[in-house]
């Protein structure tokens, strides 16, 4: 499945990742490369923890 996440520097320079398809899915690094691995994990973390409601 694919999501689409965007990607925003933050005042202090990190970069944060959101996924606006999974309310509250968000995720940040020090640079993009970081903050999309991070944001594949709690998309993951994201996609289970809804799982688990069912």
């Amino acid at each position: 499945m694919t999501f689409h996440v965007t990607l925003e520097k933050s005042e202090d320079g990190w970069i944060v990742a959101e996924c606006l398809a999974l309310p509250g899915c968000v995720s940040q690094g020090r640079d993009e490369q970081e903050a999309l691995e991070n944001i594949r994990e709690a998309i993951a973390g994201w996609q289970w923890a809804e799982s688990q409601k069912r």
